[in-house]
């Protein structure tokens, strides 16, 4: 599979469509993207024996000839140290079961926390109970059960108080972060739109942001940006709800990528279709996250993309030239299509040299299992619903293509 751009005329053929005649593997529909975007214990009392007798009925009795017995010293110490035993240790133990010895904290006292993304209902009940905001867990609990929020809770910052009510908590928790702004990363944005939307959020410079955002200045921290092409972050920006106090370009920079790492720590990216390196994954993810908005359509316009490259086809990916010229939502133009970059897909084979945007965990998915086709084609739906048509065929691609030309009229 190439995964270099060669301009080759003798590469064309009859049977492929060119640049201009043939329209691309996916149109680009004018901002049809998404927003992203314990138990109780319960115990009885030992039973008691009502009719119990006092004594044995046939208690042998002793006989006595002055002094103490040495049986009775034994049994006498024996009781002592019973008794030493219950004082020391057995009291304070049941004790400590009934008591709580921990010094009062004041109830109204600020505190701030941070529940991480996909933290545990029993991990949360901890974090409450250690900052005194929720002292019991099984308090908790309760109010969670109550508010039916067992999987409504948000990760982020917050702004709570030691002893607050915990049905108040819950609520809070429910609502979201309030212990800063929200910083929305959608899917699909280019490391240039995400500093527009830092500079908007935090007031942080995106000239800033986009001098800071350089894979070499993360490499040592973040081993897969290893080679990044033009030292770009791009693609690795995780499109997320970030909650960041203190925000600066690199800690804003730091959580993106954090998030990367969760997102996409149970998936294998060098585990690529046809031998792609993890890099070249995230780029057909990127292209994938352009092409579609449609979760259950992505593993097919993988399928497509995997195709083109199978046959060394141009992949004609619209949203390729857009990143080229520089973003816009304007159409793009035969003039676009003459545009001097490798990104320029149209004019080049193989793989754009890097990703063009920040794609999501199902973009990712897909890129690593891509459905089984034949497809080479896919037009937009002339239903308007955000779907896309497939064929292997290009007369029926041409069809497709009419037929959406024409809804649009």
């Amino acid at each position: 599979m190439p995964n270099t751009m060669n301009n080759d005329p003798r590469r064309s053929s009859a049977a492929r469509p060119t640049a201009r005649s043939a329209r691309p593997a996916g149109k680009r529909f004018a901002d049809n993207r998404r927003t992203p975007a314990a138990g109780v214990q319960s115990y009885r009392p030992s039973s008691y024996s009502s009719g119990r007798p006092a004594a044995s009925a046939h208690r042998r009795t002793s006989q006595r000839q002055g002094g103490i017995p040495v049986g009775g010293i034994i049994g006498a110490v024996v009781a002592l140290v019973a008794i030493a035993l219950i004082v020391c240790y057995i009291v304070p133990a049941v004790r400590g079961m009934f008591v709580d010895d921990t010094p009062a904290v004041e109830a109204g006292q600020e505190v701030r926390l941070t529940i991480p993304e996909g933290a545990s209902g029993d991990a949360i009940a901890q974090l409450m109970a250690e900052h005194h905001v929720i002292d019991n867990p099984k308090d908790y609990y309760a109010a969670v059960t109550a508010a039916g929020a067992e999987t409504s809770i948000k990760p982020g910052e917050y702004l709570l108080y030691t002893g607050q009510d915990p049905a108040e908590v819950v609520e809070r928790l429910v609502a979201g972060p309030n212990a800063g702004t929200s910083l929305v990363i959608q899917e699909g944005l280019t490391v240039a739109q995400t500093a527009a939307r830092v500079e908007e959020t935090y007031g942080i410079s995106a000239d800033e942001f986009l001098e800071q955002a350089k894979a070499s200045n993360y490499v040592d921290d973040y081993p897969f940006l290893e080679g990044a092409y033009n030292d770009s972050l791009e693609g690795y920006l995780y499109p997320k709800t970030y909650s960041i106090s203190d925000p600066t370009a690199d800690s804003v920079i730091r959580a993106l990528l954090d998030q990367f790492v969760t997102e996409t720590a149970s998936l294998d990216l060098d585990a690529g279709p046809a031998g792609l390196s993890a890099q070249q994954v995230i780029t057909v993810a990127s292209l994938v996250e352009r092409e579609t908005a449609v979760d259950d359509e992505r593993p097919t316009v993988a399928s497509v993309i995997y195709n083109r490259l199978d046959i060394d086809m141009p992949l004609q990916i619209d949203a390729a030239i857009v990143y080229a010229r520089g973003g816009g939502s304007d159409p793009v133009t035969y003039d676009d299509l003459e545009i001097d970059s490798p990104y320029n897909v149209y004019k080049n084979y193989g793989l754009t040299p890097g990703p063009i945007c920040s794609p999501s965990l199902s973009s990712i998915q897909a890129a690593l299992a891509p459905d089984d086709t034949d497809y080479l084609y896919y037009v937009a739906s002339a239903a308007g619903d955000g779907t896309h048509r497939f064929t292997d065929d290009y007369a029926e691609f041409e069809q497709f293509s009419q037929e959406y030309g024409e809804s649009l009229q």
